[in-house]
């Protein structure tokens, strides 16, 4: 693939020194702000999602009229919504926060794009250069380093006139890293005379993606020497592509394939016969799982995604071989294997199935869903299964599903099946706040895919903001609100404990309110009956719904 990194600058001719600057009409003068304005239209950077602040009032105010500017009311959703829109376009989308204040409330969303592997170009402001010294008012204290190791890269031009160079680097190192790369931009930076020969980039750049027969063929030994080998599959191997190349390698072997555990993207078809499920994450049910494998093949994860430490065993069995299949190296660098593989995963699983002998014998046998729970009876309460099971038979084959639903996760795994590259996205790091945003940013980026969200009430509070937006830019997304009224994970954590947990309930929140009162349409369902009906009155044209709407379900204990 190949990405024209050229700015219009150098076609628009050159600028005008900063020396006599003085005998030139305003008008004339080239700015910062002109060339980077050109920088992003070449790079298609032309909407900007962001919650604007003092300092940043020269880049924004007065846009180009080929620009966007798509507003949200916390930082946090501001990068969720970017996160979701640049997950779904497949290429990088521009931030922009406001100095200290507004990197920091966003730091979480920052992480979870680090996590989920998805491209941001962030612009930060930052008090004018003349003045840092003595710290105004919203200084931002080492603003280039204020999110950690999170940004794959992070740049405070040396001058005002390497901004444009910056932006075009913080593009292509996001691209090529997969995460969020940061400028921060002093305000006074934008109004300087552009300079034609500060900082530069690469007209064009070129992304090799091709693998060898010799790169696969010690991960190829392996596997034609395991008698019952078995894949673990995870975020990197979905798309299309990816879907076919890793299916036509789970039926030449025969072998089972599961999704990594608390999964980000699904990475092979849930209503393949061969799919096995979701990997436990607990070490002993995990080794429980690979037990009856000789080899088992991570393929676009690491070995393996654990969560809380439950005991100081291995997580494969004894006499399992592991072996990992990555793109990216730091996957392959933390995983205990005998053989890790970088390479470009589509590929290198192409070849492997060219290379690999086909296998004799039946295949696994196919997974077993539970059945759909009876409704309650009169005066019973709902409960997460049936939300679920309905969403399980109704969901269009295309849609987006979105998950922050901490309690009712496991069970969500367990009755709904992904079905198409792309249909299930969720928070990549842990945090809550991405699923109420990031299911806008999807529908954003591809209006004419459904996206249903399922988000839990305490998960839906860390973003609520973000419904304003969805309303304000007629974001057709549907989410549907599991209300318990409380942190019911961490309930069940402190139990497991034996001891209470020191937070409240919250049954008074009224999601659904919340939402009427940032414009959203929302219904309330308590009944079994009310929860069919809005389903079905919703689901068969989600595709074409340009108005969001929450269903916020009361679900017992």
């Amino acid at each position: 693939m190949e990405v024209d990194g050229a700015i219009g600058d150098r076609a628009h001719g050159t600028a005008v020194p900063a020396t006599g600057e003085r005998d030139h009409p305003v008008a004339a003068r080239r700015t910062v702000r002109d060339a980077a304005f050109d920088v992003m239209r070449r790079l298609g950077l032309t909407t900007i999602f962001g919650n604007p602040g003092s300092t940043e009032v020269a880049f924004l105010a007065g846009l180009p009229p080929d620009f966007r500017f798509v507003l949200g009311l916390h930082e946090g959703s501001v990068v969720g919504i970017a996160t979701g829109y640049a997950l779904v376009r497949g290429e990088p989308a521009l931030v922009n926060l406001h100095t200290a204040a507004g990197l920091g409330n966003a730091i979480n969303a920052i992480a979870n794009a680090r996590d989920c592997r998805v491209p941001l170009v962030v612009l930060v402001g930052q008090q004018d250069r003349r003045q840092l010294a003595y710290e105004p008012f919203l200084t931002g204290r080492s603003l280039e380093r204020l999110a950690g190791d999170y940004p794959v890269w992070s740049s405070l031009p040396v001058q005002a006139q390497d901004v444009p160079g910056a932006i075009a680097r913080a593009y292509h190192e996001a691209r090529a890293a997969c995460g969020p790369a940061i400028v921060v931009v002093p305000m006074g930076d934008w109004l300087q005379t552009a300079d034609e020969f500060a900082a530069g980039w690469p007209q064009r750049t070129v992304y090799a993606g091709s693998v060898s027969p010799a790169d696969v063929r010690a991960l190829a030994d392996m596997i034609e020497r395991a008698e019952s080998p078995a894949l673990v599959v995870g975020r990197g191997s979905d798309s299309q592509e990816g879907w076919e190349a890793l299916t036509a390698l789970a039926e030449r072997l025969r072998c089972p394939v599961w999704q990594e555990s608390f999964t980000r993207r699904a990475g092979f078809p849930q209503d393949h016969p061969q799919f096995a499920g979701h990997l436990p994450w607990r070490r002993s049910l995990m080794r429980e799982a690979l037990a009856p494998h000789d080899l088992v093949v991570a393929v676009s994860t690491n070995a393996f995604r654990l969560y809380l430490f439950d005991d100081p065993g291995p997580m494969a069995p004894d006499g399992t071989r592991v072996a990992v299949l990555t793109e990216e190296p730091a996957e392959a660098h933390r995983s205990p294997c005998e053989l890790a593989v970088v390479a470009p995963v589509t590929a290198a699983c192409r070849l492997l199935t060219e290379e690999l002998s086909p296998r004799d014998g039946e295949p696994p046998p196919p997974l077993v869903r539970p059945a759909a729970p009876s409704a309650p009876a009169a005066g019973e309460p709902l409960r997460a299964g049936h939300v679920l099971a309905a969403l399980a038979e109704r969901l269009p084959p295309d849609v987006v599903l979105v998950e922050e639903t901490p309690s009712s996760q496991p069970e969500l795994y367990q009755r709904i099946a992904v079905r198409s590259p792309g249909g299930f996205i969720a928070c990549g790091n842990g945090g809550l706040g991405f699923g109420v945003a990031g299911s806008i940013g999807l529908r954003m980026g591809d209006p004419n895919r459904p996206v249903v969200g399922v988000i839990g009430d305490g998960s839906s509070m860390y973003a609520i903001q973000a419904l304003w937006s969805a309303s304000h830019y007629e974001v057709g997304i549907l989410l549907i609100v599991m209300a318990n009224g409380r942190y019911a994970v961490m309930d069940g954590l402190a139990r497991a404990a034996n001891a209470p947990g020191p937070w409240p309930a919250f049954e008074s929140i009224d999601i659904a309110g919340i939402a009427r009162c940032l414009g959203c349409a929302a219904v309330n369902v308590t009944t079994h009956d009310q929860l069919i009906e809005t389903l079905d009155e919703v689901l068969p044209g989600l595709a074409g719904r340009r108005e969001p709407l929450i269903v916020e379900v009361a679900l017992g204990g």
